[in-house]
């Protein structure tokens, strides 16, 4: 069995981070069988790699390898491409065709983005790592073939499964043996050996000097998320090599390259598609927009009171709007003597109104908290005793002198509990 340094060297692998060991370890291990494996990581790790490596060091190696990006194939036409088609099969079969699966017999097939097949097509591969058997399209003649099967995918399969966009039974036995490549940003200590290899690489290529980092630039290079690993560090240090002059790089200079991260929270999944805009921040602006909604409310109600000509009938005749607008606002009281009285019962709720000098006097604060002065309410007792004395306990007449309606006056009465001399 080849040792892990071996391997390294001869598939150019750099890095000697843990994560990255382990991997290799496996597929060493793994190689010399014929069992499925199954490759995750995220796009731009090096997936593919893996693959040869596992086929190079395994009794299969003299035999055919071919990859193929499942993901890059119309759903129309990969049943064509993989199992092959008979003569007239479809509009276009001009002649019969071998698919992968047969032209590969005795070999290797990589399945990249494998979660991108079609639930018909996940049948006939699972027939194929079931019994090794499989049907042209337009054949009803079985056909045998010996494959191994090595897939990859940068999605959650079993997660697909779970919505039933992927067989949960091709699942596993694609699984047979799984290896999980790390992310760039998960073996930070590697960047910067692959960063000078791309650099010398490069420099040969186009007859140049390489280019290096000074301290500052290589810590946002070691820091950097890299969301499209291995593939962005060699596009970033391409763009380096051709673009820089100075062939020393401060972090000055790198800092045009990188992409700008976004500061807002990400979610960690989301099956909708990317819009600019995470479904956190949609929520905030939401809320954002209601309050700002419901302050302008508060606002146009507290002027309508102050600048009315017949503040009793205004408040009398929207008194449900103004409890259910204030309802849950801090009211800052100046005494005990105010107590909100309810005037509208539902069953599920109390809808409170306070006395309309709260409103009338009301003055905005950091808080939207609304003040009222204790002498209007005594000076308010007063006058409606007075008319009410002056009038003989004659309530209809009382409101008139007040500028009421009957109906607030006898309100008040009760509120207050006042009794007429």
């Amino acid at each position: 069995m080849s040792s892990l340094q071996e391997v390294k060297n001869r598939f150019e692998i750099i890095g000697n981070s843990p994560l990255l060991n382990i991997a290799l370890e496996t597929a060493i291990k793994v190689a010399p069988t014929d069992i499925s494996v199954l490759i995750t990581g995220e796009s731009g790790v090096g997936k593919e790699a893996f693959s040869k490596i596992i086929h190079a060091l395994s009794k299969r190696k003299h035999g055919p390898f071919i990859a193929v990006n499942c993901g890059a194939i119309p759903g129309g036409t990969i049943d064509s491409e993989l199992f092959g088609h008979e003569k007239g099969s479809f509009t276009g079969a001009h002649e019969t065709r071998k698919g992968y699966f047969e032209t590969v017999n005795g070999g290797t097939i990589f399945l990249d983005e494998v979660g991108e097949l079609p639930l018909e097509t996940q049948s006939r591969l699972l027939r194929i790592l079931e019994s090794g058997e499989f049907f042209k399209v337009g054949s009803s003649k079985v056909q045998k073939t010996d494959v191994r099967v090595i897939a990859a995918t940068n999605r959650d399969l079993l997660e697909l499964a779970s919505q039933g966009r992927f067989r949960e039974d091709l699942y596993y036995r694609l699984c047979t043996v799984p290896i999980k490549v790390p992310p760039l940003r998960e073996r930070k200590e590697d960047i910067p050996i692959i960063f000078r290899k791309f650099a010398i690489d490069l420099a040969d290529d186009y007859h140049m000097q390489p280019v290096s980092l000074n301290a500052e630039a290589l810590r946002l290079l070691t820091n950097f998320r890299w969301p499209g690993n291995i593939r962005q560090l060699k596009n970033i240090t391409e763009q380096l090599s051709v673009l820089e002059e100075s062939r020393i790089v401060n972090a000055e200079n790198i800092l045009r390259y990188l992409p700008q991260e976004s500061s807002l929270p990400a979610l960690t999944h989301t099956n909708s598609k990317d819009n600019g805009f995470s479904e956190r921040d949609i929520f905030y602006k939401v809320l954002y927009d209601m309050r700002k909604d419901v302050s302008d409310l508060k606002k146009l109600v507290v002027g309508l009171i102050q600048h009315s000509t017949n503040k009793e009938e205004f408040i009398e005749d929207n008194q449900e709007l103004i409890g259910t607008l204030f309802n849950n606002e801090s009211i800052v009281k100046q005494s005990a003597k105010i107590e909100p009285s309810p005037v509208v019962n539902r069953s599920n709720f109390v809808v409170t109104a306070y006395p309309k000098e709260q409103f009338i006097e009301a003055k905005e604060t950091h808080a939207d908290t609304i003040t009222e002065s204790l002498s209007l309410e005594d000076k308010e007792i007063e006058m409606i005793r007075k008319a009410l004395d002056k009038h003989k306990g004659r309530r209809k007449k009382a409101a008139d002198e007040l500028g009421i309606s009957e109906r607030t006056l006898y309100r008040k009465i009760k509120q207050y509990n006042i009794e007429s001399e």
